[in-house]
């Protein structure tokens, strides 16, 4: 094959028009200890801290890279591409610390990884001479050091280790096809074939012990975990519970053996220093067990949830109990341990019956007690995905999907039924409502994120090679789809990096970069290995390939299109429809050189019935598909805003068509849209995958550590584009990224902190400390400002000072308006809604997938996802990996829709996030911290000046006229946390002086912006009309029982046990609290009484109950409670006399309500504000589990970590 030099010259290095840097990689965990730290390695100047970072942390060789090399010649090879080993005469004069080390430049990663493809590419044949395979080295070394392209992780882990340096290592049980004999092959070594490969489909037969089947499974699962990959299959061939087993007997069903390799994943994934591999576990709609499977990650998530609940539960009870046993003052002898004689221990041992905590727990506690302990800790275990809860459960390691057909989603749609089918003999196991199913899992997936759905009829009726098989299964991420036993591996192309000065995309420069990387990947088949024969077997029979790109997101935002638009779809189908016919020209290019894949021919009309429906696409026909019961979206050539990218995908595919109908295809298969988690950070994506960006501001990392505020670099071309001058851009950015800088800020002004006591020297402190804060209260601190001037000057408490919700600005008399003002003005709203000059026509463009900033409402529709698919799909040879994001008010019902709406888009597959749907997953949310403070205004309180019997109508007559009654600045308040219908719900309110009830906070923990907007700006109009004079009772006869989502059980409430809504939650609280109304409670009034132990979850002593401890900053408490966590036991006496728990402990020990009150200390706090704030930021919300940072993004149908570039996926 013949190659042309696009990027680099005939005659100069490759580098050489590419500036490189040295430059220090450092990764720390939140605590500031330090991960992974690099100094002076070598890279391109272009490259961000970020990328530098995962270029240095996972991609360069750690180890075993001899200091002194030479080379191995081979005759029939050019001596510039002779692999080299250890020079081991050379290295014996070094010392011996000096003769091994790790890689320190980029160069040597990117001259590896190219030098391999070359030197493979020359033994297989694919360059007509030397000079064409000296082209096609340098120019993918180039595009490596631009970030132009990037291949999947694992060729950045295995590739190049043999040919560059020498390194090799024992077999790990893999087999390879020689190139030039056919014939399968044990590998003798680890490296010398690399196993490049990310994606895996694997079968696994109805046998348990045999090869390939289910135990043997988990043995090749581990062998490409251990190589940083990724693996799926197809369990449909397990026959279901109950059938019958050959030496008689009954099958303990698919379920068992799933959570048998559900653990095994666990284990291997959590381990090594790559990175986490991933699992897709695929079941069809008509297995017997398909209803459990459905089920399984719902049932598993409830398990997490009663672990926490009741571990925390136990806790308290079992403290309360202990408590009430240590009354010694009050009761004489052994008295204290019958609950007959000690009434607060009966009041604990009863509230611990109603939460139902087992009898022999309470005894314990008694026994416990008698034995001389005055304490006992109890585990308790937290939400976190990586916590022992969840590593407790099981499914917790795959992603799992279900195979739907035509004809079960047609029965949906008539309401009609669904047979299960025996695995053993063909019988029908049962018959279902086939809509009562579809209900369950749209349920499942609005519950749990799982499942997701893969479109059967749809797979397979593209399928090219319906001879060798049916399509059964897929990898992790569902991208790639093929028959069982292959393998893909994977590259992504920049589209950023394809543009040309004008910013127009540079239509040859792509084709020429998927012509060359096509070649890479399947050169890359050429020489791998994998780890059973029939997948060694059939990737060289079939030799499938996963082609794809990267940031589509943010190439439509630069060029000023909305991702929800007609031009976008279509500028996205447009480059998928030219990627993969030059993908597959180029491979019929390569089937002219070295010939077809070796089942080309028996399946040779098939393939060309699936390009030719290829074809009619790219050129936008409507009609004329042959074997599709699903048509596909045509390209929308009228809406695309560049003819040329409509006229060279029709061309692209006029000659794939052509190639391939003279010579055949190389390849059965050549591109997928995969989620580019980690080589999209090693490219510097703005977006990955077909993806939309997910921030307008995003958090740059530095060298030294930290992070600064950048706008997306798109938003300013975009603006450009789009006809704003330069000082209206200008004015834009500042609005979203923030002055940094008090100085010319009307809020919270300079002159109006010198007027409160700060001098210049201070003021020069916050200025220094604005420039990064994510807050402007972060700069208002006695780290910043001293602790002396803070107490001296400013009058600051010690108390106060440590208190990590202390606001300072609040403190000096400044409004919340006024602080939210000065936060726009110095850090930023972070979104470009409200912006000075932008027109509103023109947000659309800026909306992302998640709502943006502090005051941001925006956000990417449901419907704009699939169809963005749905414009691509008809041009991939697989399918595209992505989540379709969801607020968190999304139903059920909508969930369905989605799916269904994806099926009849003509989508292979799809899965769904819905905001909240994990327990481990915080929310986005609607950040609004408080109701409006008090200004300084003069109050005026509401004279009260009528009769009683006319109450009502004087009234009616204050609320049309009274002036507002102001609360205090410095106000009481209680703040009561439970759970309703399995939402955590924060309710706080503000007191007057007198105890009247004056403001009302509702915090929904968890929950989506939209409705947890809608109850933060509820509560403000309640506290409004309370502080009108509207009485509370008005409130309670309003609200109490109206009945919404979500409802349910409540916990952590001592009084109300069930709700109908939130707002009747609220108004049940505040009425049991402020009106003594113990009607509207589930709880005997005598139980909650002070004296009672346990009776609330935050009672303590007496003070605690009837003083406001936020009020008074805690001065003067003592406060007594157990931490819990591991079984520790504290002596009260230790000459104390070991007695048994008397036949006066009554039958009626049983279970649990509370106790003492776990206090909650700064560390909590601030973990949620780092969860509120990475929220804010873009982020999930979750901390990392390789370096706990909250920088996690949704990618696809996984996640990745913009500090350390950890995935949960395979790319």
């Amino acid at each position: 094959m013949r190659f042309e030099r696009r990027f680099t010259k005939d005659g100069q290095a490759a580098y050489a028009n590419i500036e490189f840097r040295h430059a220090t990689s450092e990764i720390r965990n939140p605590d500031g200890t330090i991960v992974f730290r690099a100094e002076n390695i070598e890279v391109p100047a272009q490259f961000s801290q970020v990328a530098t970072d995962i270029l240095a942390q996972k991609y360069f060789r750690k180890a075993g890279v001899p200091a002194a090399l030479k080379q191995v010649e081979e005759n029939a090879v050019p001596s510039w591409l002779w692999r080299s080993e250890p020079d081991t005469k050379a290295l014996a004069a070094l010392p011996e610390d000096q003769r091994y080390s790790g890689e320190t430049s980029a160069k040597q990663v990117f001259d590896r990884l190219a030098g391999t493809w070359t030197y493979w590419g020359w033994k297989g044949g694919y360059f007509s001479d030397e000079s064409d395979a000296k082209t096609y080295f340098d120019e993918m070394r180039h595009m490596l050091a631009t970030q132009m392209a990037a291949p999947n992780s694992p060729q950045w882990f295995n590739t190049g280790m043999h040919w560059a340096y020498g390194i090799d290592g024992p077999s790990q049980g893999h087999f390879y096809v020689d190139y030039k004999s056919g014939k399968l092959t044990r590998s003798t070594g680890a490296y010398e074939h690399p196993q490049p490969h990310a994606c895996f489909i694997q079968s696994v037969s109805d046998d348990l012990v045999n090869e390939g089947g289910i135990m043997d499974l988990w043995v090749r699962e581990a062998r490409l975990f251990k190589y940083g990959s990724g693996t799926g299959s197809n369990f449909s061939r397990l026959r279901g519970e109950g059938e019958s087993l050959s030496g008689g007997g009954k099958s303990s069903g698919l379920m068992s053996f799933l959570r048998i390799g559900d653990r095994a994943a666990g284990a291997i994934k959590s381990g090594g220093t790559t990175r986490r591999a991933a699992k897709m576990v695929t079941v069809d709609i008509d297995h017997p067990d398909i209803e459990a499977y459905v089920d399984w990650k719902v049932v598993e998530e409830q398990k997490v949830a009663a672990l926490v609940a009741g571990s925390k539960l136990a806790q308290k009870h079992m403290g309360a109990v202990m408590a009430a046993c240590q009354l010694v003052d009050d009761y004489k002898g052994d008295d204290r341990f019958d609950p007959k004689v000690n009434k607060p221990l009966k009041k604990a041992i009863l509230a611990a019956r109603k939460s139902m905590i087992p009898e022999n727990y309470v005894q314990r506690v008694i026994q416990f007690a008698q034995q001389g302990y005055t304490d006992i800790e109890f585990k308790t275990y937290d939400t976190d995905w990586d916590s022992e809860a969840y590593l407790t459960v099981a499914g917790q390691n795959s992603n799992n999907s279900v195979r739907v057909s035509n004809a079960y989603l047609q029965a949906v749609l008539d309401d009609g039924e669904w047979e299960l089918i025996k695995r053993r003999d063909g019988g029908v196991a049962n018959r279902i409502k086939a809509k009562e199913l579809w209900e369950k899992i749209a349920y499942a997936a609005w519950a749990c994120a799982d499942p997701g759905l893969q479109y059967d009829t749809t797979i397979n009726e593209w399928h090219t090679c319906p001879e060798g098989g049916r399509i059964n299964a897929s990898n992790p991420c569902s991208e790639y789809m093929f028959l069982d036993d292959t393998a893909c591996n994977l590259a992504s192309l920049n589209l950023m990096q394809f543009r040309d000065a004008d910013g127009e995309f540079d239509i040859p420069a792509f084709e020429h970069a998927v012509r060359l990387w096509t070649v890479t990947l399947e050169v890359s088949v050429l020489m791998a290995q994998f780890p059973s024969k029939e997948i060694a077997q059939l990737s060289y029979e079939y030799r499938t390939l996963g082609l794809g790109f990267a940031n589509i997101g943010g190439l439509l935002m630069a060029a000023g299109h909305s991702y929800d638009s007609d031009e976008g779809r279509a500028i996205c189908g447009a480059i998928s429809a030219v990627m993969t016919g030059i993908a597959y020209a180029t491979s019929a290019e390569m089937a002219s050189e070295v010939g077809a894949f070796p089942n080309y021919k028996k399946n040779a009309k098939h393939m060309l019935r699936v390009m030719k429906n290829h074809q009619l696409a790219a050129k936008g026909k409507a009609s004329g598909y042959k074997g599709l019961s699903i048509l596909p979206v045509p390209l929308d050539t009228a809406s695309c805003p560049d003819k040329a990218l409509v006229s060279a995908a029709a061309a692209a595919w006029d000659k794939a068509v052509s190639l391939g109908e003279t010579h055949g295809y190389r390849n059965a298969q050549a591109t997928v849209i995969a989620p580019t988690g980690t080589i999209g950070l090693v490219m510097d994506c703005d977006t990955t995958g077909i993806e939309p960006d997910f921030a307008i501001v995003k958090f740059k990392k530095l060298a030294g550590g930290g992070y600064f505020k950048i706008i997306n670099r798109v938003v300013p071309e975009a603006l450009q584009r789009l006809g704003y001058a330069k000082n209206q851009i200008d004015d834009v950015i500042n609005y979203a990224v923030g002055a940094g800088s008090l100085k010319n800020c009307q809020s919270v002004s300079i002159n109006a902190l010198k007027d409160k006591g700060f001098g210049d020297a201070e003021i020069a402190k916050i200025e220094a400390g604005l420039a990064s804060a994510f807050d402007i209260k972060f700069a208002f601190n006695q780290f910043s400002l001293g602790a002396e001037f803070c107490k001296d000057k400013l009058g600051i408490s010690e108390a106060q000072l440590n208190d990590f919700d202390f606001n300072m600005l609040d403190y000096l008399g400044f409004s919340k308006d006024e602080i939210e003002a000065a936060n726009i003005h110095v850090c930023g709203a972070m979104t470009l809604e409200g912006a000075p000059h932008l027109d509103d026509a023109h947000l659309p463009i800026f909306d992302c997938a998640n709502v943006c900033g502090r005051i941001g409402k925006r956000f990417l529709s449901v419907d704009s996802h699939i169809t963005m698919m749905a414009a691509s799909q008809p041009f991939i040879s697989g399918a595209i990996s992505k989540t379709i994001n969801m607020p968190n008010s999304a139903s059920v019902q909508e969930c369905g829709d989605a799916y269904m709406k994806s099926w009849q888009l003509g989508l292979k597959a799809n899965a769904l996030y819905r905001d909240g749907s994990k327990l481990s997953q915080p929310l986005s949310s609607g950040l609004i911290d408080e109701v409006d403070e008090d200004e300084d205004e003069t109050e005026v309180k509401l004279a009260a000046t009528s009769a009683p019997q006319i109450i009502e109508k004087v009234v009616e007559r204050i609320i049309s006229k009274a002036e507002r009654e102001r609360l205090p600045h410095r106000r009481k308040g209680y703040t009561q946390k439970a759970t309703v219908g399995g939402h955590k719900v924060y309710l706080r309110t503000g007191e007057y002086e007198d105890g009247r009830i004056g403001e009302v906070f509702i915090d929904m923990h968890k929950e989506g912006a939209a409705f947890r907007s809608l109850m933060n700006n509820f509560a403000i109009a309640v506290s409004i009309g309370l502080q009108y004079g509207v009485p509370l009772e008005e409130f309670v006869e309003a609200y109490t029982f109206t009945r919404f989502e979500p409802q349910g059980i409540v916990t952590g409430n001592d009084a109300i046990k069930m709700s109908t809504s939130i707002l009747d939650y609220t108004f049940r609280e505040l009425a049991i609290s402020y009106l003594d109304r113990s009607d509207l409670g589930h709880v005997n009034v005598d139980d909650l009484d002070v004296t009672t132990t346990g009776a609330g979850e935050t009672q303590s002593d007496l003070v605690n109950k009837v003083t406001s401890r936020g009020f008074i900053r805690k001065q003067g408490l003592v406060v007594y409670s157990n931490d819990g966590s591991a079984a520790v036991a504290k002596s009260f006496d230790s000459e104390a006399e070991t007695m048994r728990v008397s036949a006066a402990v009554p039958d009626a020990i049983t279970a649990a309500d509370t106790a003492a009150e776990v206090v909650v200390g700064a560390v909590a706090n601030q973990t949620a504000e780092r969860v509120k704030q990475a929220r804010m930021q873009g982020y999930e919300g979750e901390a990392c589990p390789e370096c706990q940072n909250f920088t996690l993004v949704r990618n696809g149908t996984c996640l990745k970590c913009n500090t350390c570039g950890g995935t949960t996926g395979c790319s």
